[in-house]
C-alpha cells in the first residue's frame, strides 16, 4: 500500500484539528477565543458535517460567523455541567433557570439593549413561564444572575459594547449597553424543545440515538465520558462494542487523534495532547491534587495482591467496595503529609466533610469511583446469582444504577482507578491468552 502524500497528511491534520475543536467547544465563533481555527471549520464544513452525522449522529451547522455542533445527551445523570470560570463552582439549578430565561428573551430582542432592560424582560419571562424569581436585590441572587449572563457573553450571544454584565452583581446595580447576536442565541439550545413535554422528557429525547441504535450511542459514550465500562452497557451495546473495539479504536485515532486503552472491564479513549477533555487528573488546585493522592492510596490499599483477569468465576469485576471510614481516614493522612506544606486551600482543610465531598465529586465524574448501587443480574449480561459477590466483598457492578447517587454511604473503587497506581504488577501472558482474536477482550489486568 503506498504511503499517503504530504497533501493527504496535511488534509487529515486540518480536519482532525477542526473536529477536535468542535468536540471540545461545540459553539465556535469567528471572533471568539478560537477564531484562528474557525477558517478550518468553514473550509472542511461539508466533510465534518458528514463525519459527525455518520459517526455520532450529531448535526453540524456552519454559518459565516459561527459553527454549532448539536451534540446529543447521554441520558439522566450523564450531563457535562457548566461552571463559573473564576471559581470552578458548578452552576446551580437557579443559574440554569436564569440562563434559560435570558435566552428566551434574547432570541427576539433588539440588536442592542441596556442591561437593566434585559433584567426587566427576564423577570417578565419568568412570570409568563410560571417561574418564581427571588428579589434580584439580594447579593447572592445578583451573583447568580451575573454568572448566567457572563456565560452568554462567553458564548458570543451577548457582547459588552459599553460596561460589563457583572455590573448587575454590584450593590447598586450599574448599567451596561449590550449587543445581541440573535442567531447564536437561537443555536445554543441543542435538545428537541418543541417535542418535549418537560425536562425529563427532553433529556430522554436528546439521548435517543435514533436509527444508529447501539452503534451511535456507544460511540457517543466513548468520546464524551472518561471511561466506558462494559457493565454499564445494555446487552446489545455491549455485544456491538466487544466485536468492534479494535476497528473503532483505529477510527477514533484517525478522526480525533485519540488512543484507545482496551481492558476486559471496558475502554477509555486517551488524548495524548490533553486538551480535548474538560476533566483532568492529574490537575491543578487543591481538589485535583488531593483526588490524585487519594486514588493512589485507595488502589494501593484495595487492589489484589496477585492481579489477574478481572472475570473471576464467570463474574466481571469492575470495582471493589471501599471499607467504611477509609475515605476520611486517608484524607486526614494526606492533609497532614501534604496539605499544610503544599499550601492547600485553608477552607478545604478546615471543612473535612466538604473536602471529602468535593474530592469524591471529581473522582465520580472521572468514573474512578461510584456510590455503591444495586446489582441487576441479567440486565447487563451478568449471570444470575451475581448479587452474592457483593455480599462477600469480592466485586461490585452496575455503574448505571450507582451514577448520580452522591449521597450514598458506601463507595466503590472502579477498575480504571488502577491506572493511577504508583507501582504496577503485570501478570505474564500465557500461551493460550496470546492466541486470542484481534477483537477479543484483552487478557491484561488494568493499569
Amino acid at each position: 500500500m503506498p504511503l499517503p502524500s504530504a497533501h493527504d497528511v496535511a488534509l487529515a491534520a486540518e480536519r482532525r484539528t477542526a473536529a477536535r475543536l468542535l468536540l471540545a467547544h461545540p459553539l465556535v465563533t469567528g471572533d471568539g477565543p478560537h477564531s484562528d481555527t474557525f477558517p478550518l471549520i468553514r473550509r472542511h464544513a461539508d466533510w465534518l458535517a458528514q463525519r459527525f452525522q455518520q459517526v455520532f449522529g450529531y448535526r453540524l451547522l456552519v454559518e459565516a460567523t459561527y459553527a454549532r455542533l448539536f451534540k446529543a445527551g447521554l441520558g439522566p445523570g450523564s450531563g457535562h455541567r457548566l461552571e463559573r470560570p473564576s471559581t470552578g463552582t458548578p452552576f446551580t439549578p437557579r443559574t440554569y433557570a436564569y440562563l434559560a430565561l435570558a435566552l428566551s428573551v434574547l432570541v427576539t430582542a433588539p440588536e442592542q439593549l441596556l442591561l437593566s432592560q434585559l433584567v426587566a424582560d427576564l423577570r417578565v419571562a419568568a412570570v409568563d413561564a410560571g417561574i418564581e424569581v427571588s428579589d434580584t436585590g439580594r447579593q447572592a441572587e445578583r451573583r447568580t444572575l451575573a454568572a448566567a449572563l457572563r456565560q452568554l457573553v462567553d458564548w458570543g450571544v451577548l457582547a459588552e459594547t459599553e460596561g460589563h454584565v457583572s455590573a448587575v452583581a454590584e450593590e447598586r446595580a450599574g448599567e451596561a449597553l449590550l449587543t445581541v447576536d440573535r442567531e447564536i442565541a437561537r443555536a445554543v439550545v441543542a435538545g428537541p424543545l418543541a417535542q418535549s413535554r418537560d425536562g425529563a422528557d427532553l433529556v430522554r429525547r436528546a439521548a435517543d440515538p435514533g436509527f444508529g441504535g447501539p452503534r451511535t450511542y456507544v460511540r457517543r459514550r466513548l468520546v464524551e465520558t472518561p471511561v466506558v465500562y462494559l457493565d454499564d452497557l445494555t446487552d446489545a451495546e455491549r455485544e456491538w462494542l466487544r466485536t468492534r473495539q479494535r476497528r473503532e479504536a483505529q477510527a477514533f485515532s484517525e478522526l480525533l487523534g485519540l488512543e484507545a486503552e482496551i481492558r476486559a472491564e471496558g475502554i477509555a479513549l486517551i488524548d495524548p495532547d490533553g486538551d480535548l477533555a474538560d476533566l483532568h487528573l492529574p490537575g491543578t488546585g487543591t481538589i485535583a491534587q488531593a483526588a490524585l493522592l487519594l486514588v493512589e492510596r485507595l488502589v494501593d490499599r484495595l487492589r489484589p495482591e496477585e492481579p489477574g483477569h478481572p472475570a473471576v468465576g464467570g463474574r466481571l469485576v469492575i470495582g471493589v467496595p471501599v471499607p467504611e471510614g477509609l475515605l476520611p481516614e486517608l484524607l486526614d493522612e494526606l492533609i497532614e503529609e501534604y496539605g499544610r506544606r503544599s499550601n492547600w486551600q485553608r477552607g478545604h482543610i478546615e471543612d473535612r466533610d466538604g473536602f471529602v465531598a468535593a474530592v469524591l465529586d471529581l473522582l465520580v465524574r472521572m468514573q474512578l469511583m461510584a456510590p455503591a448501587g444495586p446489582v441487576r443480574a441479567g440486565s447487563h449480561g451478568l449471570p444470575e446469582g451475581y448479587e452474592e459477590s457483593v455480599a462477600d466483598g469480592r466485586s461490585v457492578t452496575d455503574v448505571s444504577a450507582a451514577r448520580g447517587r452522591h449521597d450514598a454511604a458506601d463507595w466503590v473503587l472502579l477498575a480504571a482507578a488502577a491506572r493511577y497506581a504508583t507501582t504496577v504488577a503485570i501478570k505474564p501472558r500465557t500461551e493460550q491468552s496470546s492466541q486470542s482474536t484481534a477483537d477479543d477482550v484483552t487478557e491484561e489486568p488494568p493499569r
